[in-house]
């Protein structure tokens, strides 16, 4: 199981670091992927564009090749069973550990005005999130393990109190390294709403890709033999590695080895090699995106899913939890 906030464009980080993997899992496993619209409204709460940025997280999405057929791909607040597992979750959650959250703090330095009780117990709502559908596979990324690992204290404590009813969610890549893609200026990774001239949007025109990546610093070139590459350059022959063919990639390395590289003819040829890569997937999302029919009857066949797998998790917890009366 895993979400993401119809917050920002996605982007090629979100490709490679999480949008490849879905695509191999929906293969081999019982998948769930949610757009997490509830979880946006902890820093969006103005919902105007909501629905436009929720269609095309859809969009882009299935335009990377995940399949609604074999996977529920669904909106968070389609399936109400989620908040109703949230409340219970949060009568066993403290106030004091869901201060000292790494992300309840920047949030609450990013925001100060709007410290809502939603950006506090954002981890009980995404463990709520994951173990509805008593998911054991969580495919995240470094930044998101230590909720994983207040999702493992919540489910303790619920299955201690109550009885064994959900399984611990574990980190999941896939038996392959994460990739981190790192922005164009060299300063981090890339992001969905920070840096956005350094980062290659799923979105982007063809036009767009080439000046920002004609943009990207480089330099003079080494003037010895082995020189090793500063962390800007070391970027573009990473990315030419996602997206370009090993011959081009190998004859550029050996370009810098001998010491005659020319940055700007690597660029072009990874500027379009960029266009050829995310060009497919922005037209099929456009396409995507503008079948509102289509669009509802994923979001209709997602919700059947992940509400026939939810109810049964909620069924065993009102058991547990001695709630029901009849």
């Amino acid at each position: 199981m895993s979400g993401i906030r119809p917050t920002g464009f996605l982007h090629l980080g979100n490709y490679f670091g999480a949008l490849r993997n879905y695509v191999k899992m929906q293969e081999s496993y019982t998948c769930f992927f949610m757009v997490a619209d509830l979880h946006s409204l902890t820093t969006h709460p103005d919902t105007k564009e909501l629905k436009a940025h929720v269609h095309r997280v859809l969009a882009e999405n299935i335009a990377s090749g995940l399949d609604p057929d074999k996977a529920a791909l669904y909106c968070q607040s389609h399936v109400p069973e989620t908040t109703e597992l949230y409340l219970y979750l949060n009568m066993l959650a403290y106030k004091g550990e869901l201060e000292k959250t790494t992300t309840f703090k920047e949030k609450a330095r990013l925001q100060p005005d709007n410290m809502n009780a939603g950006l506090l117990t954002y981890p009980v709502l995404q463990t709520a999130d994951i173990i509805i559908h008593r998911a054991s596979l969580v495919p995240v990324g470094k930044d998101q393990e230590q909720h994983l690992e207040m999702a493992r204290n919540f489910v303790n404590r619920f299955n201690h109190r109550y009885g064994e009813v959900f399984p611990e969610p574990m980190a999941f890549n896939f038996g392959e390294e994460l990739v981190k893609v790192p922005s164009l200026d060299g300063t981090g990774k890339m992001s969905k709403s920070e840096n956005q001239h350094a980062t290659l949007y799923l979105a982007d025109s063809d036009e767009m890709i080439r000046k920002k990546i004609m943009k990207a610093q480089t330099d003079s070139g080494p003037t010895e033999p082995g020189t090793p590459k500063p962390a800007y350059i070391e970027n573009l022959f990473l990315l030419m590695k996602l997206v370009s063919g090993a011959d081009v990639l190998e004859s550029f390395e050996q370009a810098y080895q001998e010491c005659r590289i020319r940055y700007g003819d690597m660029k072009k040829q990874l500027a379009e090699d960029m266009i050829a890569f995310i060009g497919p997937i922005r037209e099929k999302a456009e396409a995507i995106r503008n079948d509102h029919s289509y669009l509802r009857q994923v979001m209709e066949k997602g919700a059947e899913k992940a509400r026939a797998s939810s109810g049964a998790t909620m069924k065993l917890v009102r058991e547990h939890m001695g709630l029901n009366y009849y």
